[in-house]
């Protein structure tokens, strides 16, 4: 926790002596992947099956995508995702796409790697409700095709609940959105932003976003798997802004760690693609981009911003929608003889 401290008091540091504007950095290509679980095309294709097969819900209704939908935003674009029973979870889901550069997951960043919180929402009772990873790991193997699509990424008798995390965090790792109009733009093509959008960019570092928005990620910066990058939010009391949006009910990284100096510290998320990941915020309360920025500036920076500087954020955040590599979806197997099992 001292360290985390620590770190973003470096980070806040640098910025109020403008070393943060020129820091500006493209998304790489690639992502980075730990050495116990190497990316390779058979537990990718293995875990894109995973990751959009309904049957790792209590139900057979909830997949990875459908609260992580990756023909989208790589979310849901709900305040709370819709969970078995028509559970509501408290929390709006993050963006998958880009995933694999946040050094923890989930807002709180209880999951130290994608591995790890690939098996957090299928056991969840308010998410995708399977009893235990036994009772995954009994359906995987009651399905020919998925003892073929192990054996190929794993090896012979290979299907676990470790081994399946592993190929759903080898695909998402693959869920990059390079070359956006920002990425263009610091590579050398300075068309490639339009003049608001370039306004904008320097606006974003002048009034003190890339404090915590830096990296090529625009969520903090590069930090070993397991890190985390975390800030207090809200920074400043404000009372009509938590009336209206009630933002300090969640404790957030204190109700994991029940630690009283974690009290509302939230993991920076990404601002790649935030155009199309509304609401926003971690209760999903705020409905609209602009909302989001002025929200922002005043509840973290103590700015108010005028509305040039506010319409000229959001143009450029705008320009860090990226390319999105084509998504096909796969062929599940199926059960042999036999139905799905009742719940």
């Amino acid at each position: 926790m001292f360290k985390t401290k620590l770190l973003i008091g470096t980070v806040l540091l640098a910025a109020s002596l403008g070393t943060m504007a020129a820091e500006w950095q493209a998304l790489p290509g690639k992502a980075p992947e730990p050495a116990d679980n190497p990316t390779t095309p058979a537990k990718v294709e293995l875990g894109k099956m995973l990751y959009h097969d309904t049957r790792l819900s209590a139900n057979g209704v909830l997949s990875c995508n459908s609260c992580h939908n990756v023909m989208n935003g790589g979310e849901d674009n709900r305040s709370g995702s819709i969970g078995v029973k028509d559970q509501r979870g408290g929390r709006s889901a993050p963006t998958v796409w880009n995933s694999a550069f946040n050094s923890v997951q989930f807002w709180d960043g209880r999951a130290p790697s994608l591995e790890a919180q690939a098996k957090g929402p299928v056991t969840n009772p308010i998410e995708m409700g399977m009893k235990s990873w036994d009772d995954v790991v009994a359906r995987l193997k009651a399905m020919p095709g998925y003892q073929a699509a192990f054996t190929a990424a794993f090896g012979p008798d290979s299907i676990s609940a470790d081994n399946a995390a592993k190929a759903i965090a080898a695909y998402e790792r693959t869920l990059i959105t390079p070359n956006s109009p920002y990425d263009k733009y610091v590579g050398g093509d300075k068309s490639a932003l339009t003049e608001q959008q370039a306004r904008g960019m320097q606006t974003f570092a002048d009034v003190g976003c890339v404090s915590c928005h830096s990296g090529p990620a625009f969520n903090g910066p590069t930090l070993p798997e397991g890190t985390g990058f975390y800030q207090k939010f809200p920074a400043n009391d404000n009372g009509a802004l938590e009336a209206m949006y009630n933002f300090s009910a969640d404790l957030g990284r204190q109700a994991e760690t029940k630690n009283a100096a974690d009290a509302h510290l939230f993991k920076v998320p990404t601002l790649r693609n935030i155009a199309l990941t509304a609401p926003y915020f971690h209760n999903g309360k705020v409905q609209n981009l602009e909302d989001a920025v002025k929200i922002m500036a005043k509840l973290q920076l103590n700015k108010d911003l005028t509305a040039e500087q506010s319409a000229d954020i959001v143009a450029f955040l705008n320009g860090l929608t990226g390319e999105f590599p084509k998504i096909e979806m796969p062929r599940l197997p199926a059960y042999a003889n036999k139905a799905f099992p009742a719940e």
